[in-house]
């Protein structure tokens, strides 16, 4: 049995993470401070794991939490574009800073495979689709410049250290667990509450941007595989769906599937937004031996579902 380490694991994807793998047996240890991560995301395993409560801005509190961990799974962050460009600063010392600390922390601790939640911002408004991880980066925000840096660090470290470092660069990752109460939440979660109160959801542009939204049950494999790999050392690999949807269209099907007749309200474009994202997952199917086992419609009926049952929880 392994044991391992997640960063950020009381966040959406982290959480969902660590359900995973105790379901497979897997011993696991949650770094959090809680600032957006919530207990409630572990209660039904919280028996099950073991927490470490403290920050990735702290080099100790990463070292506790590091003592005889063999894979790391990085998912510690300041993840919104919004907040970074009202928060650069706090947003350079938690992604950069603090994803220094733990490849420190996991090359002193002698980690096994460590696994960093990259995101597909690095790519920018590259016109070019699908995006493709040799093409060159254009970040437009705090928030994806961070994120290139910790790839930029994650490569040097398996390159200078030798410790395993695998890059994932998401493609908005949606699903349960996912918050909808920040100000800076994603936009499937506050679609859905919004029409399931009968609010309007708010499309800031056109709508006509488009997203590889990917299902979470697709990253949390993806996690799996590249802990397991033998030859993606090193490197930067989209994990994602493959294909694209526009607001309009997203808000079209899940208008459908909360039988909402609510329409969107549309304001102007926020500063460090791509317009259109796509990810080529060729190489994460090579490497990884990735493919979406979740369809997009399929991981939004599931969303939907999960929120219908927890709308208690996740309505104000």
């Amino acid at each position: 049995m392994k044991r391992n380490l997640i960063t950020g694991g009381a966040g959406f994807i982290g959480s969902n993470l660590a359900r995973k793998m105790v379901s497979l047996g897997e011993e696991v240890v949650v770094l959090d401070d809680f600032s957006t991560g919530k207990a409630e995301n572990l209660r039904d395993i919280r028996d099950k794991i073991e927490v470490v409560e403290g920050s990735v801005s702290d080099l100790d509190a990463v070292k506790r939490a590091m003592r005889g961990i063999d894979n790391v799974f990085h998912h510690a962050a300041v993840v919104s574009v919004v907040r970074s460009v009202d928060d650069p600063v706090t947003t350079n010392a938690v992604n950069i800073g603090g994803t220094l600390n733990c490849l420190m922390a996991a090359r002193e601790a002698a980690v096994k495979r460590f696994v960093f939640a990259a995101s597909s911002s690095a790519y920018g408004d590259n016109p070019t689709l699908p995006k493709m991880e040799d093409m060159k980066s254009e970040p437009l925000s705090p928030y994806a410049i961070s994120k290139l840096t910790g790839e930029f660090y994650a490569r040097v470290f398996h390159d200078i250290y030798g410790l395993h470092t695998v890059s994932l660069r998401y493609f908005n990752i949606f699903g349960p667990y996912q918050d909808p109460k920040s100000l800076y939440a994603a936009v499937i979660p506050i679609f859905i509450t919004r029409l399931l109160a009968g609010e309007s959801p708010v499309i800031y542009g056109d709508g006509e941007q488009s997203r590889d939204f990917t299902y979470i049950d697709n990253a949390v494999e993806a996690n799996l595989l590249a802990v397991r790999s033998t030859n993606a050392g090193g490197r930067v690999i989209n994990v994602a769906c493959g294909a694209r949807y526009t607001l309009n269209q997203l808000v079209t099907k899940l208008q459908e599937l909360t039988a909402s007749k609510t329409s969107p309200t549309y304001a102007p474009r926020r500063a460090g937004d791509v317009v259109h994202s796509q990810g080529d997952i060729s190489l994460a199917g090579r490497l990884l031996g990735y493919r979406p086992a979740v369809s997009f419609d399929d991981g939004l009926k599931a969303t939907v579902g999960w929120f219908l049952r927890n709308r208690s929880n996740s309505s104000d």
